[in-house]
């Protein structure tokens, strides 16, 4: 009788790590990313990701989905978010083609963002060409996305775009890791020590709204911060990142998603400056 309790206690135990083994896999983007593309009229793409798998079928069915349309109409301006607490640090990293992005991770802890209290860890990088989230309709021609993960596997992502200009800085210094794995795939290249705090923001407004990751499983939400200053990046850094993906597609930006009655808050100091 011990053994048969011991048993059942050891099974149901059994079940619950597999169950929150899956809810951490769930919450992940995908890095094995061939199974889906960003071709409007393929059966991969973006409109039949929730077809693809069942554990993507929020890509389909989800409300809370990313990304979406920064429009003014429906943005409040707020000041008690405060400000974005930024606590970055170098930390080693890696850089791997994932064959639809460029992903750099840092595997040593490269500190963290506070919001509402909640630590977020900063765990990786990656760039879509164009935007994906656009701001009164117009998209701009690069995103960045930082990616934190709670103790909790709560997810928060910092999105950051760009327009052509002049080169920005943390590509410059980049460009010849970005080179090096250009014709590699799903290969990870060891990059040294890589300084997070070398990513610009340039301002402290920023969009806040609850969403989704905008790459299979589609997970809801997530916490995103869209910062309002729209920074430069040159041409040729856009095609560096655009050519080394191995997917011959034109873009790695998903469609804008439905906002439905989401709220978005647009974060603004008292003092309007900046």
């Amino acid at each position: 009788m011990k053994f048969t309790s011991f048993s059942q206690c050891s099974f149901i135990i059994l079940v619950l790590v597999l169950s929150f083994a899956i809810c951490l896999t769930r919450a992940q983007e995908v890095d094995d990313e061939r199974e889906f593309s960003y071709e409007e009229d393929s059966e991969t793409g973006p409109a039949n990701w929730g077809k693809i798998r069942p554990e993507w079928k929020e890509c389909n069915s989800g409300r809370m989905q990313s990304p979406i349309d920064l429009l003014n109409e429906r943005v409040e301006i707020v000041s008690h978010l405060g400000r974005l607490k930024r606590d970055y640090e170098p930390s080693n990293a890696t850089l791997i083609n994932r064959g639809h992005d460029m992903m750099l991770r840092w595997t040593n802890g490269a500190g963290h963002i506070n919001i509402n209290g909640t630590i977020f860890q900063l765990t990786q990088c990656h760039w879509h060409t164009p935007s994906e989230h656009t701001i009164n309709g117009r998209r701009f021609d690069m995103e960045a996305h930082l990616v934190h993960q709670s103790d909790d596997n709560r997810t928060a992502v910092i999105g950051i775009m760009y327009k052509i200009g002049r080169p920005d800085s943390f590509l410059s210094m980049m460009q010849r890791n970005l080179e090096a794995v250009a014709e590699t795939r799903d290969v990870e290249k060891t990059v040294g020590i890589v300084d997070p705090r070398l990513i610009k923001f340039g301002s402290r407004k920023y969009y806040r709204y609850i969403g989704s990751l905008t790459v299979p499983p589609c997970t809801q939400n997530i916490v995103w911060t869209i910062v309002r200053k729209v920074r430069t990046v040159s041409r040729e850094q856009v095609r560096l990142i655009r050519d080394a993906v191995h997917d011959e597609s034109e873009t790695n930006a998903r469609p804008v998603q439905s906002i439905n009655d989401r709220s978005i808050n647009l974060f603004r100091p008292k003092d309007r400056q900046n």
